[in-house]
């Protein structure tokens, strides 16, 4: 008879190694290159010593000059807070006790939780990946809209999905609203609008908000959002006293082509020690890449990813479609630069009794939250390149 009791033993026993691959490798192709590690976790903090120049002592000379003067290797000192990312699926105990005589019922049950899990996670930890760390999602206004309906202002809309529960704060930094769920998006509309859970009108229709999601104001991990920010410091440190912090960014909108891109490669790998692995674009710019290939009768490459994932090609690197990249932009990535440090993988909080099914308080179901602490830490962001691209197909 399966009972909570043989329920959390399956959580722990069974399923939480699948749980821990799928959300390290199954969740994003880029993810799955990132290598993970608890090297340099001190506490609730990263503390990392990156090599930011080249030793010194080499040269050349007679057989009885003086040998070479060794230097000093310049070194920054990365200081990043742990950040705490959850997941948490939920069973109500009418569905446990449903499936209590038969085994394959229950586990059908808690496969469908976990892939609802997972789906959540897909969507949230690529969007985490390409973000800022602040959490946003998107600006909204009500405008003359009937209650609950606002009008999309600005770009971002691939990073808001139904079901999802929101922050609503004003453009001052005041949290307007708490934990509201966006019920539908209208994205192919003129103008595109949003439906939240809310029944009355906002005082100001003028009035535009800021959403984030729920609880992550300013928490999320360090995408390369914040990588490729160079107006803002990064990991503690000021970009315009140490400039190897500032990644190669060209905003001049020049066509897609092979030369194009061979060009920013080449940049790369000939300033650097950095060699591209992996370029991530927008659907349009990928979409533009294939009509060039093909309108001078080019092979289209395919290759097979880690994850079991597949791209097209560049001279042998993966060029990978991400919604989250927003229209017209393209990173060239050393992936190799990059690292998830980490306190601990994927664990289920649990209780000083060992238990991680616990009742929701005032609810006829149980939950159970998985967590991890850690951050996406890059030794070399002046190895890295983003391109704004003419992506039009004529």
């Amino acid at each position: 008879m399966i009972t909570i009791s043989s329920a959390e033993n399956a959580l722990k026993t069974v399923y939480l190694d699948t749980i821990t691959d799928l959300l390290n490798s199954r969740v994003n192709p880029l993810l799955a290159k990132f290598e993970q590690t608890s090297i340099d976790v001190a506490g609730k903090e990263i503390r990392k010593a990156v090599r930011a120049s080249i030793d010194g002592g080499v040269g050349a000379g007679d057989e009885t000059s003086d040998l070479p003067s060794a230097s000093i290797t310049n070194y920054l000192q990365y200081v990043i807070s742990l950040k705490n990312l959850y997941g948490q699926i939920e069973i109500s105990d009418k569905s446990i006790r449903a499936s209590s005589d038969t085994k394959g019922a229950f586990t059908n049950l808690l496969n469908q939780s976990l892939d609802g899990l997972l789906e959540s996670s897909r969507f949230n930890l690529s969007r985490m990946l390409f973000g800022n760390g602040s959490g946003f999602l998107i600006n909204v206004r009500q405008d003359a809209n009937p209650a609950g309906t606002f009008t999309v202002v600005g770009a971002g809309l691939n990073c808001a999905i139904e079901g999802m529960v929101v922050d609503m704060y004003t453009l001052d930094g005041e949290l307007f609203k708490k934990s509201v769920q966006i019920v539908s998006i209208d994205r192919f509309a003129e103008v595109p609008t949003v439906v939240l859970d809310i029944a009355e009108n906002v005082d100001d229709v003028d009035e535009i908000y800021v959403l984030y999601m729920q609880g992550s104001k300013d928490k999320e991990i360090t995408g390369l959002g914040a990588i490729f920010d160079v107006s803002k410091p990064l990991y503690g440190l000021d970009r315009t006293k140490h400039r190897v912090l500032n990644p190669y960014i060209d905003l001049s909108s020049k066509k897609v082509s092979d030369i194009l891109f061979s060009s920013v490669v080449d940049r790369i790998e000939s300033y650097t020690s950095s060699t591209i692995d992996y370029i991530a674009c927008a659907s349009n710019v990928k979409l533009a890449y294939q009509h060039y290939l093909s309108s001078y009768k080019r092979n289209i490459d395919i290759m097979e990813l880690n994850g079991g994932y597949k791209s097209i090609s560049f001279n042998g690197i993966p060029v990978v479609s991400e919604k989250f990249v927003n229209n017209n932009y393209v990173y060239f990535l050393d992936t190799t630069a990059f690292k998830i440090h980490q306190l601990c993988d994927w664990q289920f909080i649990e209780s000083e009794n060992g238990r991680v099914l616990r009742q929701t308080q005032g609810k006829p179901t149980y939950s159970a939250t998985l967590v991890k602490y850690c951050d996406l830490v890059c030794d070399k962001p002046n190895g890295q390149a983003m391109l704004k691209v003419d992506a039009t197909i004529e």
